[in-house]
């Protein structure tokens, strides 16, 4: 990576911490003085901007990419610990939007390939290691950079276009923890199979866009959740019990209802609402 491209993501970084709706995102979660005694038992790697931010400025992160995952993490993290009508969770969905749009722009002006380096990164976790210096989550812990290989070590095979409608239709037989799940695994392996419409009350989960090893995953997990009961993955053919029609999409459409409004779980904290 050059220092240019390091520059250009700090601001990155800078832009969206410097909004003034982003000041509960900026430091870690005080979740004890804030008595959310659940919030270590649900959020496993708690991330932050001035985590982010620091670790760039201190050559932390192995790749770009890296850095763009933590950030995601950010989001992540509040949206799987909030409901989603409350005003966090909205409000992590709107800056996730906008770290996207940014980001989306940086790799078109590098001309930086982030899904190569996310296909290495895979790669490299999948070997277990990161090799010497590596902390195995894009991190370097000694200074030293860790060899980077290209290679996707995933073997599936490429998704039927059954299956990823029989899928498709199995996402709305699933629980909504369930579902929610499903959200969190996406938004972490393949972030550009999730369209979020806040204004519409919509998410969209591109089911053409998943990579063949994420789709298995989450189609695994749907069939162990009890959503399986209409779907059953064999290799080389998709049985299930209703018919699909060729017709259908492969874009699962989910409305999300609002519910009756309660305290957030995610740091209250108060904000200005000046622009």
């Amino acid at each position: 990576m050059t220092s240019a491209e390091w520059a250009a993501m700090s601001r990155i970084v800078s832009q969206i911490r410097d909004r003034y709706d982003a000041e509960p995102f900026r430091e870690p979660v005080d979740w004890k003085a804030m008595e959310l005694f659940d919030y270590p038992e649900i959020i496993k790697k708690p991330m932050d901007l001035k985590q982010v931010k620091r670790k760039i400025e201190n050559s932390k992160y192995e790749t770009i990419h890296d850095a763009a995952q933590d950030m995601r993490l950010i989001w992540k993290n509040c949206m799987l610990y909030n409901e989603e009508w409350s005003d966090f969770y909205i409000l992590a969905s709107n800056l996730s939007k906008r770290f996207e749009d940014k980001y989306a722009k940086f790799c078109r002006d590098f001309k930086y390939d982030d899904a190569a380096a996310a296909a290495a990164r895979k790669s490299k976790n999948a070997a277990g290691s990161d090799g010497p210096g590596g902390n195995g989550d894009g991190t370097i812990s000694d200074g030293k950079k860790a060899s980077v290989t290209s290679t996707d070590v995933c073997n599936d095979e490429e998704p039927t276009m059954k299956e990823r409608k029989i899928f498709t239709k199995s996402l709305y037989d699933v629980s909504k923890e369930d579902l929610k799940n499903i959200i969190s695994t996406l938004d972490d392996k393949c972030p550009s199979s999730i369209a979020r419409d806040v204004a519409r009350d919509e998410l969209q989960i591109n089911v053409e866009v998943i990579p063949a090893a994420v789709f298995y995953e989450v189609m695994d997990y749907v069939d162990k959740s009890g959503g399986g009961s209409k779907v059953r993955r064999y290799r080389g053919e998709s049985k299930h019990e209703e018919g699909t029609s060729e017709e259908s999409s492969s874009a699962a459409l989910i409305p999300r209802k609002k519910k009756s409004s309660r305290r957030s779980r995610f740091a209250p904290r108060k904000r200005s609402r000046s622009a």
